[in-house]
């Protein structure tokens, strides 16, 4: 009797077991289900969504090729079909500097970003240094040396710059040598003599000529006049000599004024 009765409450509990696991299974059975009917709704509920954008764009997609098409009907004359696709291409080609562009454009929207916490004062006296300096002319001169460096550039050719550049330092030496002070005051002096001598009556009589020959001063300046040319005939001389060597016939030496 006990044996009966202990087999009968093993396949009671095997029952159990076999119970809980169908229910187990039917449990997630019905989660997989559940989960396909949402994804199933879901779709339908996408698919009702697109096929409502459609509607919406359709009328809009109508519209717009019926003005596109009524424009490029008014473009015809000027511009065909290929020139659009020219234009396509080229867009699509030049899509790398297009986005270089864009960054570019990205980098100055940021530094204006930056730039926008820059105290009012702090514009204020650039702007009051600005009219300041124009006040003082310095961006007229700006203005005045650009036209003179165009007109340089437009009066030389590229060899003649070439050749300056080649001569720039005897160019420099023979200015700094003519910009000497002792050299500056003599010609300020003259000037100055000559102006006046000018602004007074002049009398070209043969008695008064002969008074300025004998004049000390007139004899020195003459002579002076006559010792530059003589330098200036030695120096083309010179010029001659290294051209020709056989041509250079020598000169006494000047006696001292």
């Amino acid at each position: 009797m006990s044996t009966w009765l202990l087999d009968e409450s093993t396949r009671v509990s095997s029952a159990n077991e076999a119970l809980a696991a169908l229910e187990a299974k039917v449990d997630r059975l019905a989660e997989q289900v559940a989960y396909l009917v949402a994804q199933a709704r879901a779709a339908e509920q996408r698919a009702e969504a697109q096929a409502d954008l459609m509607r919406d764009l359709a009328p809009i997609a109508r519209e717009a090729l019926a003005i596109a098409e009524r424009e490029l009907a008014t473009l015809q004359p000027e511009v065909s079909f290929a020139d659009l696709m020219r234009l396509l291409k080229r867009l699509i080609a030049s899509a790398p500097l297009l986005e270089s562009l864009l960054d570019q454009l990205e980098s100055l929207r940021d530094l204006l970003d930056a730039a926008k916490p820059i105290p009012p004062a702090a514009v204020e006296r650039l702007t009051a240094l600005l009219a300041e300096l124009e006040q003082k002319g310095y961006f007229g001169f700006l203005r005045e040396s650009w036209r003179i460096v165009d007109n340089i550039v437009t009066s030389f050719s590229e060899e003649e710059v070439r050749q300056l550049g080649d001569n720039i330092v005897l160019i420099l030496r023979t200015v700094k040598t003519m910009t000497q002070p002792e050299i500056m005051r003599f010609l300020n002096r003259t000037v100055i003599n000559v102006e006046q001598e000018t602004a007074q009556p002049v009398d070209i009589s043969f008695r008064s000529i002969m008074q300025l020959l004998r004049d000390p001063h007139t004899r020195r300046g003459l002579a002076l006049t006559l010792r530059a040319l003589r330098t200036i005939g030695v120096q083309a001389q010179s010029a001659d000599a290294t051209q020709n060597p056989s041509a250079a016939p020598t000169s006494p030496t000047p006696e001292r004024i």
